[in-house]
């Protein structure tokens, strides 16, 4: 970092500036100083830039809005671009906002059975699983292609090589998920909302990959994902019969939802 050239004054208000942005989307400024604990008169000397926090203080307020001791030298919006694209400044109450707190009962952690048509060979279906969990107020997923789609690809077939990983976000009606293989320059988009089921345990919606339109390639299509829970002796028979199959060899249930019969429009 370049040495700092900054005035006293100007750190002040630069602080204050930014604490100003940090405190904008709450509705109460008072509310807002009683859970940093701090008093509101001090607080709205922080507000205008007459005043520094004490280092306590400071890492008080930082870690509550998620940021770090740069509040002091540039503006918010900045701080966090090299760190988390969602959870930073800039972006967590734009698209940040949905990936927090993201409802058990709308989502809840496990594994998933999940099924789409293949991208690379369209008369074939995928069938995989993958596992959600939670970290703070954090979803995230995590799964493996598997090693014949790999080969179709012409890439690698080892584990670390076939590992996705993505993001749940909450949406208006259902889910989304940003998910993504170690340094691919390919992701995929994947939404979902609850559908009715006895068990009340299947999600359909659909995937897209980010990939340039070509004739007679797929880029989008239905995904159903089912829960199967948080047992290792619910999940080992799914996972035995993961990969590639035909639209008769699909489950009943996620026949139905994926209707091959439909165009996905």
């Amino acid at each position: 970092m370049a040495p700092n050239t900054q005035s006293p004054a100007q750190l002040r208000n630069m602080f204050g500036l930014n604490l100003r942005t940090l405190a904008s989307s709450y509705d109460s400024i008072s509310d807002l100083a009683r859970q940093l604990g701090i008093n509101r008169t001090q607080f709205n000397r922080y507000l205008s830039g007459e005043s520094f926090p004490r280092p306590d203080v400071l890492s008080r307020i930082c870690s509550f809005f998620g940021v770090d001791a740069r509040v002091l030298l540039q503006p918010v919006d900045e701080i966090g671009s090299d760190q988390d694209p969602i959870a930073n400044p800039f972006l967590r109450d734009f698209v940040g906002s949905g990936a927090r707190d993201v409802p058990e009962e709308l989502f809840p952690a496990g594994f998933y059975r999940f099924s789409r048509r293949s991208f690379v060979t369209e008369d074939l279906y995928i069938v995989g699983l993958v596992h959600v969990r939670r970290d703070a107020s954090n979803t995230f997923l995590r799964g493996y292609e598997t090693k014949t789609a790999m080969k179709l690809q012409f890439l690698p077939t080892h584990a670390s090589a076939r590992e996705f990983r993505g993001v749940v976000m909450q949406q208006e009606d259902g889910l989304s998920i940003f998910a993504s293989r170690k340094h691919a320059m390919t992701s995929s988009f994947n939404y979902l909302s609850r559908v009715a089921s006895f068990d009340n345990n299947f999600w359909v919606g659909y995937v897209t990959r980010t990939v340039p339109e070509s004739v007679g390639g797929l880029r989008a299509t239905r995904l159903v994902y089912e829960y199967l829970g948080t047992s290792m002796a619910d999940v080992l028979p799914a996972a035995r019969s993961a990969g590639f199959c035909t639209s008769d060899e699909l489950l009943p249930y996620h026949r139905r939802l994926l209707r091959p019969g439909e165009v996905f429009t």
